[in-house]
């Protein structure tokens, strides 16, 4: 399939925490923008020094699920600019042709679309929005769990020329031969809806390696039947199956020992042979995993 056109980085939080910085449930990597925002800006640095020429805004957590409704209120919008702004000053720093992604997160809690709440959400996206658009190439709506999800975010965006990203996450336990987003939908169907909402990168991320495979082929499928270039990528994550009842701050999970960098690298060059141009890593999968990528496959 030739080389992978775009490395992403991995993940912030895990990595915040691996280097020290404050870190805690709730609020997850949130925390360290407002108490050490260097550290953040480091991970990002750690990230294009290993080879990535696309990185993510540390907003994820900037949603009242981790940091709480009356701390989003009075600081969402300042924190999500705070994130964009890290993110540019380190690739201003590097000096490299590196592009920076928008985080828009699931804006009530990861792997729950039972959760979802259609009347709030253009209350919770509008802050990120407003605070990200200035520091940022693209928009990236992440680990989202059900279309509506995906469909509301594309609806709360800015008709500002950006490209929508948009990465679902996946069934990984309880699975049977179609390959699902955690609502019980179809790759196939989300990848439809992709198509409709004329996104430039359909993208799986934070869930297992092993169920990446097959939504990557569902959804070129499903781009071949309909006539549509689409780029497609992965980003996994390195914790075990996460049950349907998880929540992203029950508490840290283990990480897999197989997931090393060689480890990942097999899943990865796997995903890449099925067409995938766009990798990096979730949750666990740090810069020294995303080297062997770039070295590897980019």
């Amino acid at each position: 399939m030739g080389a992978v056109k775009v490395i992403l980085d991995g993940g912030m939080g895990r990595e915040l925490q691996r280097r020290g910085a404050p870190f805690r449930q709730p609020e997850w990597s949130a925390l360290a923008l407002s108490e050490a925002p260097q550290a953040v800006e480091d991970v990002h640095a750690a990230y294009i020094a290993s080879g990535a020429n696309v990185i993510t805004s540390n907003s994820y957590a900037v949603v009242p699920f981790h940091i709480g409704e009356a701390r989003f209120t009075a600081e969402g919008q300042a924190l999500a600019a705070l994130a964009g702004e890290l993110a540019r000053r380190a690739v201003q720093a590097s000096g490299k042709a590196v592009r920076v992604a928008g985080s828009l997160p699931p804006l009530f809690g990861s792997y729950r679309p039972d959760l979802f709440d259609a009347n709030r959400a253009s209350e919770l996206l509008a802050p990120l929005v407003n605070g990200l658009a200035p520091h940022i190439d693209l928009w990236l709506a992440e680990t989202q769990s059900s279309t509506v999800e995906a469909r509301t975010i594309h609806a709360g965006l800015p008709k500002d020329g950006k490209p929508f990203w948009l990465s679902f996450t996946l069934k990984d336990e309880d699975t049977d031969e179609v390959p699902r987003l955690r609502s019980g939908e179809p790759v196939a169907d989300a990848a439809a809806v992709a198509a409709e909402l004329g996104v430039e990168v359909l993208l799986f991320n934070c869930s297992q390696p092993e169920v990446i495979g097959a939504a990557i082929d569902a959804a070129r499928g499903t781009f071949e039947r309909l006539g549509v270039k689409i780029h497609i990528g992965a980003y996994a994550n390195a914790f075990p199956p996460q049950p349907k009842e998880a929540t992203a701050n029950d508490g840290l999970d283990p990480l897999r020992e197989d997931l090393d960098p060689p480890g990942y690298l097999q899943w990865a060059a796997d995903w890449q042979k099925r067409g995938a141009s766009h990798l990096g890593g979730c949750c666990g999968i740090g810069p020294e995993h995303i080297a062997v990528l770039a070295q590897n496959l980019g």
